[in-house]
C-alpha cells in the first residue's frame, strides 16, 4: 500500500530543544520536490503556530502556518460553534493568540462556559491546577479541552511531563471527560488527512512517540513510522504496538520511500 501525503511530528523529529536534528532540512525538502502533500502535526502548545514558524526558520527548515496543525489552532476552530461565554485558558502566555476573539475567564470568576489545558510546564503548582479542578466543578459544566494527551517530552535537562498527567489528575477528580485535540485522538488526524484531500489510509505518519504518533496515527487508519530520535528508548519497541517502519532519523525517510515504490 503506497502512501500518497505525509505528517510529521516536529519535536523529536526535525529538532530537539533548540538544536535541528541532522538531515531534516534535507529531508523537507526531497518532500517539497517530489510533491508530496504534507503537514506538521505538533502536541505543542507552549508556542503559537507562527512561533513554531520562526523557530523553524531560524534552522534552515522553512514552512507556514498553513502547513501546521496544532491542538490551539484546533481547539480555537472548536470552541467557536459550541461555546458561549469565558474561556479559562491554562496555556502558556505565548499560546494565548490563538484564542483571540473569545471572552477570556478571569480570575475571580466562579464560572467559565469551557476550561482549555495546555502544557504549562513548570507554571503548573496546586493553586492553579486547584483552580482549573473548581471551574470544572462548577454548574453548569464547563466543556473541558485537553490540547493533546502528550505524556511526555524530551528537554535538553531530561524528560519532563508534558499536558496528559494534569488532564487525567482534572478528569479523575472531577469526573468531567475531556474533549482531546490533539494527538492522539482519532478526530485530529482525520482533520489533517482532510486538510490535505486525502483519506487517513493514504497517509504515514513519521514520529518519535510510538503512542501519540505511531499508535495514535494506526488506530486513525493510518501508517506510520518510528524515528529513533527525541523521547525515542528502545523499550518503546516492546510494547506492543508495532510501526510500520522504524528509521535512525527523518533523514531516512527518502531512501526508505524509494525502498517502498520498489
Amino acid at each position: 500500500m503506497r502512501s500518497k501525503a505525509l505528517l510529521f511530528d516536529l519535536d523529536g523529529v526535525f529538532y530537539q530543544g533548540e538544536t535541528a536534528i541532522p538531515g531534516g532540512e534535507a529531508t523537507l525538502r526531497w518532500v517539497s520536490e517530489q510533491g508530496i502533500p504534507h503537514l506538521f502535526l505538533s502536541n505543542t502548545s507552549s508556542r503559537p503556530r507562527q512561533g513554531l514558524v520562526d523557530k523553524l526558520a531560524a534552522m534552515g527548515i522553512h514552512t507556514d502556518v498553513e502547513h501546521l496543525l496544532t491542538p490551539p489552532a484546533a481547539a480555537s476552530r472548536w470552541l467557536r460553534t459550541r461555546v458561549r461565554g469565558s474561556v479559562a485558558l491554562f496555556v502558556p502566555e505565548a499560546t494565548r493568540c490563538e484564542f483571540a476573539g473569545f471572552a477570556v475567564w478571569q480570575e475571580g470568576e466562579e464560572q467559565a462556559a469551557a476550561v482549555v489545558i495546555g502544557d504549562l510546564g513548570e507554571a503548573w503548582d496546586f493553586r492553579r491546577l486547584n483552580t482549573a479542578f473548581r471551574l470544572l466543578m462548577a454548574e453548569p459544566t464547563p466543556l473541558f479541552v485537553a490540547l493533546g494527551m502528550t505524556r511526555y517530552w524530551r528537554a535538553p535537562d531530561g524528560l519532563r511531563l508534558d499536558v496528559a498527567p494534569f488532564v487525567v489528575a482534572l478528569q479523575h477528580a472531577s469526573g468531567v471527560e475531556p474533549v482531546v485535540l490533539g494527538k492522539p485522538a482519532a478526530p485530529f488526524f482525520a482533520t489533517a488527512a482532510e486538510r490535505l484531500g486525502v483519506q487517513p489510509a493514504d497517509c504515514l505518519m513519521v514520529g518519535d512517540d510510538i503512542r501519540g504518533d505511531v499508535q495514535g496515527a494506526q488506530r486513525a487508519g493510518m501508517r506510520a513510522l518510528l524515528v529513533r530520535t527525541g523521547k525515542f528508548r528502545p523499550a518503546d519497541l516492546e510494547q506492543g504496538i508495532t510501526p510500520d517502519g522504524v528509521l535512525d532519523s527523518v533523514a531516512d525517510l527518502p531512501a526508505w520511500w524509494r525502498a517502498e515504490a520498489g
